[in-house]
């Protein structure tokens, strides 16, 4: 468990999957990504993102308000292994319901998770990426202290689609310190 002045950090709860469905059905909050998702969808980006945290130790966390326990989505790290010149890697990433956005918390919790990596030495870098005009998470990625390496476009989406056209930003972590053995 991760903790910060106002949210905390956790591993999933089954109670979790609803408000993560209601959170991925969401148009706004899903606006930068290829589709929203059904409950059956969430519940198996639930199953993944529990077996990556099992698999690895760390991953995507539940974040929850410590002034109402109540979960608000997620934040934190992800394997990823796409086609592309800096793959495989490790992200970073958030998705918060709408309600929850211009307060800070992404920031706080990507900041605590940083500090985390670090203080574990989990991995030396770290990127982060979203597709070109999504200025609140690429604003979230300069907050947390990452610089932006290029352009690309994602191998993952189909050619014409309009998400395709992404930004990276990259951070090292840890580079003077021994990592833990790989996973």
């Amino acid at each position: 468990m991760i903790e910060t002045e106002r949210l905390i950090l956790r591993p999933w709860l089954k109670d979790d999957i609803l408000p993560f469905s209601a959170i991925n059905s969401d148009e706004e909050v899903m606006e930068y990504l290829p589709k929203c998702l059904s409950l059956e969808e969430t519940v198996w980006f639930y199953n993944r993102i529990v077996a990556e945290h099992d698999r690895f130790g760390y991953g995507l966390y539940a974040v929850e308000t410590k002034s109402d326990g109540l979960f608000i989505g997620y934040v934190g790290f992800h394997h990823f292994d796409f086609d592309a010149g800096f793959s495989p890697g490790v992200e970073i990433g958030w998705r918060l319901a709408k309600e929850y956005w211009n307060q800070g918390y992404a920031t706080e919790a990507a900041k605590a998770c940083l500090d985390y990596a670090r203080i574990n030495h989990l991995f030396n870098e770290i990127y982060s990426f979203t597709t070109v005009g999504n200025h609140r998470s690429e604003r979230v990625m300069q907050k947390i202290g990452m610089s932006r390496v290029c352009f690309f476009t994602h191998p993952s989406l189909p050619e014409g689609h309009k998400l395709k056209p992404h930004v990276l930003y990259k951070l090292e972590l840890c580079p003077t310190y021994q990592l833990k053995a790989e996973h």
